[in-house]
């Protein structure tokens, strides 16, 4: 049975502020009064499992256990096929350096190991967002996103942000990086988890 959400505050498991505005105009309507865990002093948590739900099951539940507060986080990446779904989990490993994240050179290694496989086209992939939302007594609900469709080279656009120049959902002929972002946000892996989670909202 599905637990439904009806308290007025809920936690974003996040230091990224875009996601957290993100979040904040989304709960508006439902007059839930949204947090990050900045504003809690919160250490971001080791991500130590290898699935997008294990990862977001982490980053939920340390938060909740932290502040007394039902939190929502979210882990998500890309998986192409042709790389036995990598690079998944680690999409946002292969952009770290010493210096931030260069997604530029993550798209060039994922195109690098493609070319070097002779990976035929379409090389398609999809796009997973994974939310969890979990209660300060252990308790937890899931809610999946996936957007498919393929990689494609070279880079196309300036919107958006990670791989999204080299990300063409199906049904377009655009990458997401070339994407009006009011668009994309209609039909990403993350707006699609987001309409699983609002249902759950207030009182039925």
């Amino acid at each position: 049975m599905t637990r439904r959400f009806t308290g007025d505050q809920l936690l974003i498991a996040t230091h990224n502020q875009g996601k957290l505005d993100e979040m904040r105009h989304l709960l508006e309507p439902f007059g839930i009064s949204v947090s990050g865990a900045a504003d809690h002093d919160l250490p971001e948590p080791d991500e130590t499992e290898t699935t997008f739900v294990g990862n977001a099951r982490i980053k939920a539940h340390a938060a909740a256990q932290a502040t007394g507060l039902p939190a929502l986080s979210d882990d998500s990446g890309i998986e192409i096929d042709a790389l036995n779904g990598a690079p998944g989990v680690y999409t946002a490993d292969w952009a770290e350096t010493a210096s931030g994240r260069d997604f530029v050179m993550a798209m060039e290694r994922t195109h690098r190991e493609l070319e070097a496989i002779g990976a035929a086209h379409p090389r398609t992939a999809r796009f997973c967002c994974t939310l969890v939302l979990a209660w300060p007594d252990g308790h937890d609900e899931v809610f999946p996103g996936v957007m498919e469709g393929q990689v494609v080279w070279p880079m196309r656009g300036a919107e958006g942000h990670g791989y999204d120049p080299i990300f063409q959902p199906d049904g377009y002929t655009i990458t997401f990086g070339e994407m009006d972002r009011w668009e994309k946000n209609k039909i990403s892996h993350r707006a699609k988890a987001v309409a699983q989670l609002v249902k759950i909202f207030g009182d039925e």
